[in-house]
């Protein structure tokens, strides 16, 4: 029976050109990041299944590549549930493993402590455009810091480096977790109810806000309160000013949220290097549930999807150590702007120079020797230089490192190279 050559669904090979194009944004994005003082970690793919399985991740959590445990402990026969069967399982984000990263090490780490942290997560999804079961994320994350600047740099940061990719008049959805409580709450929903209310809710740019009121209505709630509920949200769109709006129909209670969110506003507008639009977004909800205050999210013309997005959990850390500790993060979505990027045709700027050496197959030790001088001299005058064999179809190699973008083409035959 012949080897499977494709990769398992939701997996795939990356070729040589897109491998150069991730190098290329990987490096942009930790020269970018560690400009604003981030500090480059790693964390192990493979997690707790407790830690995965916190009630944290949303519906992330359903889509847990799961391991078997291992050895002795792998007990199948006497298996009653999942449970006794698994004890760990492959990381899904990038947030739960650095929490559990900084209460581990947090005597050690700096305060506030500016993270980096860029690898591959696995979910158990549908494969999709720009959507695969193994991709990489780029989170940045400030802990230990409880005030806007946190979310304020987060912003600045990953703005300055979509601008640096090209991306210019994008959009920067913001809101806050305690205002989607505060509008819930004025509108009668209780407050167990939020998270089914809140679900229905992110779902507006898809179905519209008849399509909100109509799932609102099938999930069990008021008619007259989920019209009410959708009333506020279209006021909201109407107002000249928004969140001054908000602040009027939330009362004193909200007041000092509201001021934050504007206070992050003209901050970020004020200083921003990118031309981007930041938008006050009531309906932007995210879907982990470990979100405290802001959040935000990112939306690039012609994707369709959010590019990247984050906020504050400032409860998640207690949770490993009991001690409260204020955390903001923003996550990119790595494979989707590499899907931008390659379908714009986009190009790796002022690239090394590529020279390519051709040798015959027979040259002696000694000449292959000072071929591969010659080629550490053209190193370090800067080229990127390939020495490989000759092909027999010379012309076709050729034609290939040329779409390769080896500019130079040197040829090496036993009767004319010098030994060493």
């Amino acid at each position: 029976m012949a080897l499977i050559k494709t990769p398992v669904t939701g997996m795939r090979d990356i070729l040589p050109a897109e491998m150069a194009l991730r190098g290329y944004v990987i490096g942009l994005i930790r020269s970018t990041y560690e400009g604003f003082g981030y500090t480059p970690i790693e964390t192990p793919v493979v997690e707790s299944l407790g830690n995965l399985l916190s009630k944290q991740g949303g519906d992330n959590e359903k889509l847990i590549f799961k391991i078997l445990k291992r050895g002795e402990k792998l007990k199948i026969d006497t298996a009653k549930t999942e449970e006794d069967l698994s004890d760990s399982g492959l990381r899904y984000d990038l947030t739960v493993p650095l929490v559990r990263y900084y209460a581990a090490h947090a005597n050690e780490l700096p305060k506030p402590f500016k993270s980096l942290q860029i690898g591959p997560v696995f979910r158990a999804d549908r494969p999709q455009r720009g959507r695969f079961r193994q991709f990489y994320q780029c989170d940045i994350d400030i802990l230990g810091e409880p005030e806007a600047d946190a979310e304020i740099d987060l912003i600045l940061a990953t703005t300055t480096l979509l601008g640096k990719l090209g991306f210019e008049g994008f959009t920067l959805h913001i809101n806050d977790r305690r205002i989607l409580k505060a509008m819930a709450a004025g509108c009668g929903f209780a407050e167990a109810e939020y998270d089914k209310v809140f679900i229905i809710l992110d779902k507006m740019d898809k179905i519209g806000s008849e399509g909100v009121l109509r799932e609102l209505c099938e999930a069990g709630f008021a008619p007259e309160q989920a019209a009410s509920y959708l009333q506020l949200f279209a006021a909201l769109q109407q107002a000249d000013s928004p969140l001054d709006e908000l602040a009027l129909r939330l009362g004193k209670d909200s007041e000092a949220v509201i001021r934050n969110l504007q206070h992050i506003i003209r901050s970020v507008e004020s200083v921003a290097e990118t031309p981007f639009l930041l938008k006050f977004d009531p309906t932007l909800v995210r879907g982990m549930s470990y979100y405290t205050g802001p959040i935000f999210e990112i939306e690039l013309a012609g994707l369709g999807c959010a590019a990247g997005g984050g906020g504050r959990y400032d409860e998640m850390v207690g949770k490993f150590t009991n001690l409260k500790v204020p955390a903001c993060g923003l996550s990119l979505g790595f494979e989707r702007l590499i899907t931008i990027l390659t379908e714009q045709g986009f190009t790796i700027p002022e690239e090394a120079p590529k020279t390519a050496f051709l040798t015959e197959k027979n040259l002696s030790a000694g000449q292959m020797a000072a071929v591969r001088r010659r080629a550490a001299e053209r190193r370090r005058e800067g080229r990127r230089v390939l020495v490989t064999v000759m092909n027999k179809n010379k012309k076709f190699q050729k034609d290939q490192l040329q779409s390769q973008g080896y500019g130079e083409i040197v040829e090496f035959y036993r009767d004319r190279t010098p030994e060493e």
